[in-house]
């Protein structure tokens, strides 16, 4: 169980010409240790603790009873564990009962200095750890328009329904790169309609240049998106009914269309394609507020992109261009200083919270 010790602020609702004003700094407060916590190896980044957070007076009873648990999924590794600490923590600074929430972190193999640095920031943090085993992606991958795209690590969310316990029913998937500036129960609570997945749809988006001309120029793949009205929608921010994906297949299917990819090569995009290929048109839309993505840049370069209009619960640095690198470079975009109050790693001295 958590163990926090002050309340968090209320929810942002965030507009674009508020956004940088509202973000709030991080309370001096720190949470108490409890026991011997190993301390991380030389080659895993240093990071401050965090601050504590305890539920609200609307929360009634600590720790999520009730049936109140929130499940949140990321997955866990040492290159983007800067990012997946700051991701925790900004749901746990903005969660009106964070001591509700519960991690699920799924990593390749165990790490050590990884596993020690998590519960070091986060003392009393309520998360299970789980190994994704990499074989069972490994012979299927195809090389993607970007490496980072490659690692077996990112097909895990396709596996999710199969490693997570089967008393989780629901989760929420988050990537690494990402900060939630809004209460996460809002997303958590929002009705599925029967579908097995929800998230934002961009139907504005050219749909065919996801999939390669040779995909288009066939007649039997083309149709796979006959009785539907496909939009695109990013992996990196869904919830999932796990019981409907475990009773539906979608792993195999998925899995399918790897095979498919490994011979025709219909799609450049690492795991995102598969998602598309099942279920876009099927899904259950989300508010855009819920994922403004993009900030990373393309998958080339990486260059700055600005903010949508709209107001805004989460900011998703999808793309090459991540805001701890260039920060770190000296070159950041703007969009990078609303990442950079959630950065706990210690040596970051010109955008830290801390002198």
């Amino acid at each position: 169980m958590a163990n926090w010790s002050s309340p968090p602020p209320a929810p942002l609702l965030l507009h674009l010409g508020l956004l940088s004003l509202l973000l709030p700094a991080l309370s001096a407060a720190a949470a108490i240790r409890h026991g011997l916590i190993r301390k991380p190896s030389a080659d895993i980044p240093a990071f401050r603790e965090a601050p504590a957070f305890r539920n609200g007076d609307a929360c009634g009873g600590g720790g999520g009873g009730g049936g109140r648990r929130i499940h949140v999924t990321m997955t866990l590794d040492s290159n983007y564990l800067r990012g997946t600490v700051a991701a925790v923590l900004s749901v746990l600074q903005h969660a009106t009962c964070p001591e509700d929430v519960e991690f699920h972190f799924l990593w390749a193999r165990f790490d050590r200095g990884v596993l020690s640095t998590i519960r070091s920031t986060f003392p009393g943090l309520n998360f299970r750890v789980y190994r994704f085993d990499s074989n069972r992606v490994r012979g299927k991958i195809s090389k993607s328009i970007r490496q980072a795209l490659d690692q077996p690590l990112n097909y895990a969310r396709m596996y999710l329904a199969e490693i997570i316990p089967q008393d989780v029913k629901r989760v929420i998937y988050l990537d690494s790169d990402l900060v939630v500036v809004d209460d996460i129960a809002r997303l958590w609570t929002v009705d599925l309609g029967g579908r097995v997945l929800a998230a934002p749809e961009y139907c504005h988006a050219n749909f065919t240049s996801y999939f390669s001309g040779e995909f288009w120029s066939d007649p039997g793949l083309a149709r796979t998106f006959e009785g539907r009205r496909p939009c695109y929608f990013n992996t990196g921010v869904m919830v999932v009914d796990l019981e409907r994906w475990r009773g539906g297949e979608y792993t195999r299917r998925m899995e399918a269309w790897m095979a498919v990819q490994r011979r025709r090569r219909i799609y450049d995009l690492g795991s995102m394609p598969p998602f598309l290929l099942v279920l876009a048109g099927e899904i259950k839309a989300v508010d855009h507020r819920w994922n403004q993505h993009g900030l990373g840049g393309d998958n080339l370069e990486g260059l700055c992109r600005g903010l949508h209009p709209g107001p805004i619960s989460l900011l998703h640095w999808s793309g090459k261009g991540k805001p701890w690198l260039r920060l770190d470079s000296r070159r950041p975009c703007s969009v990078d200083h609303l990442w950079a109050p959630y950065d706990l790693f210690r040596i970051s001295s010109t955008h830290s919270l801390e002198g």
